[in-house]
């Protein structure tokens, strides 16, 4: 899969919450950056080879800059301790994407749901709802208000925006929240996993939500993954994928190069067409009937279903 790859210069690094920073990313050449829309996340190339995805939170319209929200995560595994600790103004950053799995669709009527830096995708979405005169609400929880970032640009929309911090109000309460919705609803959810799947069980069989994960939706391992066959079209390959190997390292211990980020199944960096055969999807990305069409695959966690799978690579 072609996307843009670049180096961006850090304009601007603030504090914009207890344990959150904003950056402010440039094209190092001073030319206009990619074109993006609500909902698109670019991928940071940082220290020791680490790859992040974050989600742009700017103005799409604004081709000079990225904007970006970082959490610092104790238990992550390096990558916003590298953001927080040693990027700093003034330095370049390999740059790939942007990319969009959680594309804003036109309604008439929306409710927004955010968790913690969850909000981050959906300032750009709540923007261009707002400036198109569609109906919205949006609910922010968090574990405090010092730590819910973006308060002050919110705060331009009023009472349309709930801000729910958990240590004053306890859980979120969606179904209360969900009562709002029409049958021209559509919901869109980012946040912790605990959130999203409560978010999930609220709006019930109704085919209105659209979600973001920052982890996997459920497990992408199987005591029973069994072997099978890969053939690789562009290359002329034929690859046996092992039970405890991946599509993805099968591939690249073959010499054949893919990009690959997350390596979980949650940022599509890695998606592949697919020319015959049955995926397992296990991704958290693919809607359901993506997933039926079975045309397209992530192959850092997705398998096989049958016993061979033919891929456009």
């Amino acid at each position: 899969m072609h996307e843009p790859e670049f180096v961006a210069v850090v304009r601007e690094k603030i504090v914009v919450s207890d344990g959150v920073v904003a950056l402010v990313l440039g094209h190092a050449d001073g030319t206009p950056l990619p074109s993006w829309r609500p909902g698109a996340h670019i991928d940071l190339v940082l220290g020791d080879g680490l790859v992040r995805q974050y989600s742009l939170c700017g103005d799409p319209a604004d081709a000079s800059a990225y904007r970006l929200g970082v959490l610092r995560e104790p238990a992550g595994r390096g990558g916003s301790a590298y953001v927080h600790d040693t990027l700093s103004p003034g330095d370049r950053i390999l740059v790939r994407g942007p990319r969009n799995h959680f594309e804003l669709e036109d309604a008439p009527s929306y409710l927004f749901v955010a968790g913690g830096i969850g909000v981050t995708p959906l300032l750009p979405m709540i923007a261009e709802v707002d400036a198109g005169g569609a109906r919205w609400r949006l609910l922010y929880g968090g574990r405090t208000r010092p730590s819910m970032a973006f308060l002050d640009v919110l705060d331009r929309y009023g009472d349309r925006v709930l801000v729910r911090p958990q240590d004053r109000h306890g859980l979120l309460d969606l179904k209360g929240f969900l009562e709002e919705a029409t049958r021209d609803t559509l919901v869109y959810g980012c946040g912790p996993e605990p959130l999203l799947a409560a978010l999930e069980d609220a709006c019930g069989a109704r085919d209105m939500l659209r979600v973001e994960r920052f982890a996997p939706k459920e497990s992408i391992h199987d005591d029973r993954d069994g072997m099978f066959e890969v053939v690789l079209a562009q290359s002329g390959l034929t690859l046996t994928v092992g039970p405890g190997q991946t599509v993805l390292e099968c591939v690249e211990a073959a010499g054949i190069p893919v990009l690959s980020s997350c390596q979980e199944g949650t940022c599509g960096t890695c998606e592949t067409d697919v020319l015959e055969g049955t995926p397992d999807h296990r991704d958290s990305l693919l809607t359901e009937d993506e997933r039926a069409e079975g045309t397209t695959m992530m192959i850092c966690v997705s398998r096989c279903l049958g016993e061979r799978l033919v891929l456009d690579l």
